[in-house]
């Protein structure tokens, strides 16, 4: 009888691995294959040519990255504050929304899906519309600053180095608040009620209902928030090649701007490879340093 249960058993498995292979393939050949071969080509060196071949030159193109390429070393740095405005911003801001908007009522879910509306857009549609408002002649942002007296306020938003980076995060922060409010309206009704009548017959106040019941119990869906809203910040090349091109003076350009430039347009496929490299590095130990922070286990050790 066992035997047979276990023949059934490796069978349904045959079965299940069947069904996954079409899957896998186009897994395999559209990811696992370029993501594999990019570690082979960070090893090389090679301009495009067809007529040539690519040169091997080992760990060469990382230690000149780190050594001499300081538009490479400024492009990470933006890359890091462009990271923490958005993730401290849009994060406080998705949360502070979908904490009065947990309830389902028709207002509630009305201004859900106003706050949401902007992530349906593409982002160079969204791009396009922030560079209109930037605009330093007949921006609105602008427009507006004059008509209310602060024309020292109307600034160069996008053509000055100092502001311009500042100016693409309150755009990143703008374009997807509301999809991180969702799934933190997700995480928030999940708590139960009863967490929130306990702590107002003991005479807790708001602030502490938020800091000893909301706060902890949203904890992992902050966690997913902050990681995906970090890859997001990593690899918003669409807005930035869109509103600035990573200028003026490279103050914007970030990792995945660079790369472009340097593969498609300084024709160093293998320096590009390699940059690709030291992003997923970054991305993936940003993220786990992240998971330690806020004390997720998940019950791994």
């Amino acid at each position: 009888m066992r035997k047979s249960k276990n023949m059934i058993r490796r069978g349904e498995s045959k079965v299940l691995l069947l069904m996954a292979l079409p899957a896998f393939s186009i897994y395999a050949v559209l990811y696992l294959y370029p993501a594999l071969s990019n570690l082979l080509w960070a090893t090389r060196r090679w301009d495009g040519n067809p007529e040539s071949e690519p040169e091997t030159v080992g760990f060469r193109n990382f230690t000149y990255m780190f050594s001499n390429d300081d538009v490479f070393i400024q492009s990470l740095g933006n890359n890091f504050r462009f990271m923490l405005l958005v993730v401290i911003f849009q994060t406080g801001f998705s949360l502070l929304f979908a904490t009065y908007l947990t309830k389902n009522t028709r207002t509630t879910i009305f201004l859900r899906t106003l706050y949401f509306f902007p992530t349906i857009l593409s982002s160079v549609s969204v791009g396009l519309i922030w560079l209109a408002l930037y605009d330093p002649n007949y921006g609105f942002i602008n427009a507006s600053f004059k008509a209310l007296g602060f024309e020292s306020l109307a600034l160069n938003w996008l053509g000055d180095s100092r502001y311009a980076l500042y100016a693409l995060a309150v755009t990143q922060v703008w374009f997807h608040t509301g999809q991180m409010m969702v799934i933190y309206v997700a995480g928030l009704q999940q708590i139960p009620q009863e967490l929130y009548e306990a702590a107002q017959v003991d005479g807790a106040s708001r602030w502490q209902q938020f800091k000893h019941v909301t706060w902890p119990m949203v904890l992992p869906t902050t966690a997913v928030v902050v990681a995906y809203t970090t890859i997001q910040t990593f690899r918003a090349f669409d807005l930035v090649y869109t509103m600035t091109n990573g200028g003026p003076l490279n103050s914007t350009e970030i990792i995945v701007t660079l790369i472009y430039r340097n593969a498609f347009f300084g024709y160093q496929y293998g320096y590009a490879a390699a940059q690709t490299v030291v992003l997923v590095v970054v991305v993936l130990s940003i993220t786990w340093l992240q998971r330690r922070t806020l004390r997720l286990d998940y019950g791994v050790k």
